[in-house]
């Protein structure tokens, strides 16, 4: 038939994914002028203690105030709506600033060892310590804790890649100041001053993870990685009665957020109309299966019926 179906697309829209914007940005406001007042508060206790890594975690939370900015500036870009000239959304414009993100927790990490070989190099200059900074890095510990939460559950409320991928770097500073804090206890108590030093290497261990974890969560949507496996696609689609074949399937986006298939397709039909509402109950089913999806469903005559249900090549 040679026909491609936009089904929804022509007649009623698909459910998009809901503009939740302006709730990101307050969260990301939130979370900009906490960096900043803990970031400030780090940078004091570093100056005052000489301690490397008060200063190093004091970047950090540096980073998360630059994260935080990005993230401000990435949410107002990535309006879910398509229009002319991005028809399939601009949600992807998170996921640049998540790997951005990414990229701010690794040049902390190399920062952090830079600075260890800077101070082993000069010979481990004692540090000036007393109660008052161990107590201040505790209150700040429990601020990031209490954001950390924040940021995370209302990531997966407003399913914010970008708020869930700043909560991770958030994260990744309450264990770092728990190092920071562990390491001091220790000067202070034992005065081995080399611990300071020796909690760089940890730090950047933590970094390095939580860079990992934005990247793996984020890089599948941004090369198009499969959203859905064609398997599943293939099952919910052939139990529409009037669905004889359906092969060549792909899909990409995020389940949960927004998926995209495509689909070819033979059907019992032999007029358009026909043929039309089958594709119609086909979206349905999927988009009762799997949330808000968007098809691109190409009907075939009988004879290009196939087995295979999708695509093969070098990855398999």
């Amino acid at each position: 038939m040679g026909v491609t179906s936009s089904g929804r697309l022509e007649g009623t829209t698909s459910p998009l994914r809901q503009d939740s914007r302006r709730d990101v940005k307050r969260v990301l406001l939130i979370a900009l002028t906490l960096n900043i007042s803990m970031t400030l508060l780090k940078l004091v206790i570093g100056l005052l203690s000489g301690s490397l890594a008060v200063l190093a975690d004091a970047m950090h939370s540096a980073t998360d105030g630059l994260s935080s900015l990005l993230g401000l500036f990435t949410n107002g870009l990535s309006d879910p709506q398509p229009d002319r000239d991005h028809p399939y959304g601009h949600d992807k414009y998170e996921g640049l600033g998540a790997v951005a993100i990414a990229g701010f927790i690794l040049f902390t990490a190399f920062e952090i060892l830079k600075s260890a070989i800077e101070r082993i190099a000069a010979g481990l200059p004692p540090l000036r310590l007393d109660g008052k900074e161990l107590l201040l890095l505790l209150i700040v510990l429990g601020c990031n804790g209490l954001l950390a939460s924040y940021e995370r559950s209302q990531g997966k409320r407003l399913n914010s890649q970008l708020l869930l991928a700043d909560a991770r770097h958030t994260t990744s500073d309450i264990w770092t100041t728990v190092v920071v804090l562990v390491g001091l206890a220790g000067v202070l108590l034992f005065r081995v001053t080399w611990l300071d030093v020796a909690m760089a290497v940890p730090l950047c261990l933590l970094l390095v993870r939580a860079c990992w974890q934005v990247l793996s969560s984020n890089l599948p949507w941004l090369v198009d990685q499969i959203a859905i496996a064609p398997e599943a696609i293939h099952e919910v689609a052939m139990a529409v009665p009037g669905v004889l074949n359906v092969h060549d399937i792909a899909s990409r986006g995020v389940l949960g957020q927004r998926v995209f298939i495509e689909l070819h397709m033979v059907v019992d039909a032999d007029d358009l109309p026909t043929a039309h509402r089958i594709t119609e109950l086909v979206e349905e089913h999927l988009e009762a299966r799997f949330g808000a999806v968007r098809c691109t469903i190409h009907l075939e005559p009988r004879e290009y019926a196939i087995a295979a249900i999708t695509f093969r090549g070098t990855h398999g």
